[in-house]
Parts: structure tokens; C-alpha cells; sequence
């Protein structure tokens, strides 16, 4: 058994077709600058015809193992976080895993939304600790064929992305996760939803098209629900690490709106220059967000050993959590 983790490796992968705001502010009819004003998002990438889930999660993956220089025999485990798998029935992590030739490790689909790679990263490093075998964690999502069109606060918001990190075991306990906190609020599941598709509404051949799309019931809910939730889990995940605010090198947020986690920050007190930001030119990818930003971050100003990392999330169900990170 291992006493820690440690993050090995970082990758990421976006489409190739970058769709700016004037794009969507045209076909929606809002005056110029108004999706920037609004989420801080100047641009996003969208899937193109060819691109599939399981195939950008594959060069995120492909990229954080070849950052990590392990062995893929190595790799015991791989978790999926994504909310759009390539079908709903199989998972897509083992073709992830079979095309990334993991050989036998486990793979599993994770459906955290938002939150989803806050999860699976918390799982990844129980199960490397426990069995001292290294896992790969990928969060990936195609949102712009599950975006309504006519819906104005899903479409300016949502993107394509997939991030990934290795994590390996490791015996220094001032590394890998120091502290984490999780939470939900089921009372407000409507909040963020695609209606039909589950068991509750199958698809049928009189389906109106817009339930199989994301809808927004509340934004300004989500809004306040989602800087409740990230600031109390990170307050909860820095008392558990015995560390205050100030501790933090860098602050990795749920790129969901700038708006959001500049309100996050400014409840901790954490500088706005420690806030890692990608969503202006990236947009929200939900769960791909987070390592998606590790991935770019360390390649602007690469992670050095012994520095804190916090990241927080959350979003539908609601789901959220925080954890501390030692690099």
C-alpha cells in the first residue's frame, strides 16, 4: 500500500474548429461583446463531424502518458468522466483504454457533470494508494451536439474539450490529494438537465427534438448555487489539509463562468493572479475544464514539487467538491 499519489503526467485535446462569439451573437441576435460581458468566454473549440468522445479523450490520454514517460503496463485503472459517451450503452472508457493500449487495466465511465473529474480523480487516487498501481484519469465532452441552438444560456456557454493527468504512487505524504470535500444538492436536480434519453423519457419517434438538448431552467440559481457549493467544499478541503488560502499556489476552477469563480476566489481570499483562466478562450467543456487547464497551466509555467494546487467544482444535479492537491 502507498502512503500517497502523485500527478505523473498532463494532457489535453480540443477540436480543431474555434468558433468566436460574433458567431453565436449573430445567429442569437445579441449586440457585440454581450457573451463576454456575461461569462468572460471570447471563444470555444466544437467537434467537427469526424471528431467522436472516445477519440479526444484517446489524444488527451495519449499526451498525459507520454508527459508521464510511464510504461502503459503500467496503468492499473482508467476513469472516464464525460457526460456525452459515445453511446449510452457501452461505456466508452474500455475502447479509451483498449485504443490507448492500457492493456488489462479496469475502465469505467464516470457521469459527474461538472464535477465529474473532481470525483474520478478522488477515486483514481484511493485505488493507486490502495494498491500502489498508477491510474489515468481523462474528462472529456462533446456539449455542442447537445446544445439547444435557441437557448441562449446554454449556447453561449458550452464547448468541447478533454483533459487528463497520471497519477503514480508515491511515499512523500506532502503530495497527492491533502484534503477533500464533496457535495450535493438533489433538491435542485431540474436546474441543469437534458429531459429525454434516460429511462424516465426514452427516445420515441414523436420526441420533440429540444428534450434531448441542454436546458437552463434558472440561470441566476445555478449561479449562486454554484459559488455556494465551490467555496464551502474548498473551505472544507483546505481545513482538512490544515491549510488556509493564502497557502495556495494556484487555484484551478470549473471554468463554467468567470463571473463564477472570480466570486469563489474573492470568498477565500485567494489572489486573482494564483486563479488559473482558460475560459476565454476555451468556453466551458464541463468536467474537461479542470485538467484541461492543469494540462495548459503546467505548459505555460510548469508545476514545481512541493507546490498546493486547490481545485473546485461544481454543477448539474447539483454535484460539486474541492480538493487539495501537493504536486
Amino acid at each position: 500500500m502507498s502512503r500517497s499519489s502523485t500527478i505523473l503526467g498532463f494532457g489535453h485535446h480540443a477540436p480543431a474548429r474555434k468558433v468566436k462569439n460574433p458567431e453565436i451573437e449573430n445567429r442569437l441576435g445579441l449586440e457585440p461583446g454581450w457573451i463576454e460581458r456575461r461569462t468572460g468566454i471570447r471563444s470555444r473549440f466544437w467537434a467537427t463531424d469526424e471528431d467522436t468522445l472516445s477519440g479526444m479523450a484517446v489524444q488527451a490520454g495519449d499526451m498525459a502518458l507520454a508527459n508521464a514517460g510511464i510504461d502503459r503496463g503500467d496503468i492499473g485503472l482508467l476513469l472516464l468522466a464525460t457526460s456525452t459517451p459515445d453511446h449510452l450503452l457501452p461505456p466508452s472508457a474500455p475502447l479509451v483504454a483498449h485504443r490507448l493500449g492500457l492493456g488489462r487495466a479496469g475502465a469505467v465511465d464516470l457521469t459527474g457533470a461538472c464535477a465529474g473529474f473532481i470525483y474520478a480523480l478522488m477515486f483514481a487516487d484511493g485505488f493507486t494508494r490502495l494498491h500502489g498501481k498508477a491510474s489515468l484519469v481523462i474528462a472529456a465532452n462533446i456539449l455542442s451536439r447537445r446544445i439547444n441552438p435557441a437557448e441562449r444560456g446554454s449556447a453561449v456557454l458550452f464547448a468541447d474539450a478533454a483533459g487528463a493527468v497520471v497519477i503514480g504512487p508515491c511515499d512523500d505524504p506532502d503530495r497527492g490529494i491533502l484534503g477533500a470535500s464533496v457535495d450535493s444538492d438533489g433538491s435542485r436536480y431540474g436546474l441543469i438537465q437534458i429531459a429525454a434519453g434516460g429511462s424516465n423519457t426514452p427516445f420515441h419517434a414523436d420526441l420533440d427534438l429540444a428534450q434531448t438538448r441542454i436546458t437552463i431552467t434558472d440561470g441566476r440559481e445555478v449561479f449562486a448555487k454554484a459559488v455556494e457549493m465551490m467555496t464551502a467544499c474548498s473551505r472544507d478541503a483546505l481545513a482538512t489539509a490544515k491549510m488556509l488560502p493564502h497557502d495556495i499556489d494556484r487555484f484551478v476552477p470549473h471554468q463554467a463562468n468567470a463571473r463564477i469563480f472570480d466570486a469563489v476566489g474573492r470568498n477565500l481570499g485567494i489572489a486573482d493572479h494564483a486563479i488559473v483562466k482558460t475560459i476565454a478562450e476555451y468556453g466551458n467543456s464541463s468536467a474537461a475544464t479542470i485538467p484541461l487547464s492543469l494540462s495548459l497551466a503546467n505548459r505555460r509555467e510548469p508545476f514545481r514539487p512541493g507546490e498546493r494546487i486547490l481545485l473546485a467544482a461544481a454543477g448539474a444535479g447539483l454535484s460539486g467538491g474541492a480538493l487539495v492537491v501537493g504536486i
